[in-house]
C-alpha cells in the first residue's frame, strides 16, 4: 500500500505564515518540537489525529484545510480552450461552471519573463489533465482574458488582499475575450472598444456576443490608445492617416483587436484605404511584440498604448482615450475571487497605481457601467 504521506498535500507552512508564526512558536503552542513542523512542512511526517486538531485549532482553520488528500494522479476531464503553438502539456487550470478549462503555458500570459508554475499536465490526446496541485484550490482561482498590461497589476493587488486566491491574466483581443466568456472559457473578459458615436461600444460588444447571458460591465481603467514610434519621432507622425505617406512601416493588430478597429476607424474617416498602408497586413500578438518591433528599428510605427511606449523607451502619438471594462456573468458575481477583485477596485492602493502609469486615469475604476441581460 502507498505510504499516507504520499497522497497528502501539506498546507501547514502557508497557514502558519499568515498567522505570523515562526516554527517555534507554532510547536511551543502544540506541544511538540520545532523538528516536528518542519517535517510536517517538508513532508516528511504526518501527524496523528490529536496533534492535527490542535494545528488547527491555534491557525483557526479545518484540519482538512491542512492537510488534503492528494488525487491529481488520476486524469480527469478537461477542455483545452487554445491549441495554437502548444507543445509540452504544461497547462493553467481553471474550474468554470463545473468544467476545468486549460490554457496553454506559452507567451499570452500576463506577467513577468521566465517559467511560471503549471496546474497540470495534459494528456497527448488533450482529453485529459492530471493536476500538480489540489483541486480544491482550483476553485479559489479565476481567469481574466484581455489585453490591458495592467491586469498584471489587478491580480497582484488581489493576492495581496489574500493569500489564497489568485487571478490568472492572460492575454486575448476584446473580441477572443469576449467570445471566450461566452463559451464558458473564462470568469472575467476585458474589452477596451473605443466609441465612435454616442453607444457605448463595449456594451454593444457584450450584447452581440453573449446572448442569453446576463452580466454586468465594471470599468477597470482609462488609457491613452495610438501609435508607439521612435525616440525623437523621427517620420514625424501626427495621425493615423500619416501612415499611408512616404515609406513609413506599420505593425498592425489581428482582426477584433481593439486597436485595430481603432485604426480601421480612424483610416476610414480620413478616407484612407488600407492598402495605402505599408504593413497593413503584418500582424503581431500584443502591444510588447509592437514595441519592441519599432525599437529594434524593424518598423516605424506600432499600435500600442502610451504606457508601453514608454516602458520600452518609445515615443507615442496618441489617437484617442478609451475605458476598459470588466465584463463579469452576473452567475459568477458570488465567486469569493470575484467578489475580492471587484473589492480591490474600489481600494485606494489600486487606485493609485493605476493612475501613475503613463497615459492611465483610474478615477472611474470600479463602477458599474451597465448590465445587460440579451436574449
Amino acid at each position: 500500500m502507498e505510504d499516507a504521506k504520499d497522497r497528502v498535500i501539506c498546507n501547514l507552512k502557508s497557514a502558519r505564515v499568515r498567522k505570523k508564526l515562526s516554527q517555534s512558536e507554532l510547536a511551543e503552542r502544540v506541544g511538540i518540537k520545532r523538528q516536528a513542523i518542519y517535517d510536517m512542512e517538508s513532508g516528511r511526517y504526518m501527524p496523528n489525529t490529536l496533534i492535527a486538531l490542535r494545528l488547527a485549532r491555534e491557525l483557526d482553520c479545518r484540519v482538512e484545510d491542512l492537510f488534503i488528500l492528494d488525487v491529481s494522479e488520476n486524469g480527469q476531464p478537461v477542455t483545452l480552450a487554445e491549441k495554437s503553438g502548444f507543445t509540452d502539456g504544461r497547462v493553467s487550470v481553471v474550474r468554470i461552471r463545473n468544467r476545468l478549462i486549460a490554457y496553454p503555458m506559452d507567451g499570452k500570459w500576463l506577467h513577468g519573463d521566465g517559467f511560471q508554475a503549471a496546474d497540470g499536465m495534459l494528456s497527448k490526446d488533450g482529453a485529459t489533465v492530471q493536476l500538480l496541485q489540489a483541486e480544491d484550490s482550483l476553485k479559489k482561482n479565476i481567469l481574466l482574458l484581455g489585453c490591458d498590461p495592467a491586469f498584471a497589476l489587478l491580480s497582484s493587488h488581489v493576492s495581496r488582499h489574500t493569500g489564497d486566491i489568485r487571478v490568472h491574466c492572460r492575454f486575448a483581443s476584446s473580441h477572443a475575450a469576449v467570445k471566450a466568456l461566452a463559451a464558458g472559457q473564462a470568469h472575467v473578459a476585458g474589452t477596451h472598444l473605443h466609441n465612435s458615436d454616442a453607444s457605448e461600444s463595449n456594451i454593444s460588444l457584450v450584447e452581440k456576443m453573449m446572448t442569453g447571458t446576463k452580466v454586468m460591465l465594471f470599468a477597470f481603467s482609462m488609457f491613452e490608445e495610438g501609435l508607439m514610434v521612435a525616440p525623437g519621432n523621427p517620420h514625424n507622425i501626427r495621425s493615423a492617416s500619416d501612415l499611408a505617406k512616404g515609406d513609413i512601416r506599420l505593425i498592425n493588430r489581428e482582426p477584433g483587436a481593439a486597436l485595430r478597429v481603432l485604426l480601421d476607424d480612424c483610416l476610414a474617416r480620413a478616407g484612407v484605404p488600407t492598402e495605402a498602408v505599408i504593413g497593413y497586413d503584418h500582424q503581431i500578438a500584443n502591444h510588447s511584440q509592437g514595441a519592441q518591433m519599432v525599437a529594434y528599428r524593424l518598423a516605424d510605427a506600432a499600435l500600442g498604448l502610451r504606457a508601453v511606449a514608454v516602458a520600452h523607451g518609445l515615443d507615442f502619438v496618441p489617437i484617442q482615450a478609451v475605458r476598459c471594462d470588466l465584463v463579469i456573468p452576473y452567475d459568477l458575481l458570488d465567486l469569493p475571487a470575484v467578489k475580492i477583485l471587484l473589492d480591490v477596485l474600489q481600494t485606494h492602493a489600486m487606485r493609485k497605481e493605476l493612475s501613475s502609469l503613463p497615459g492611465y486615469d483610474a478615477s472611474s475604476t470600479g463602477k458599474l457601467i451597465g448590465e445587460v441581460n440579451s436574449r
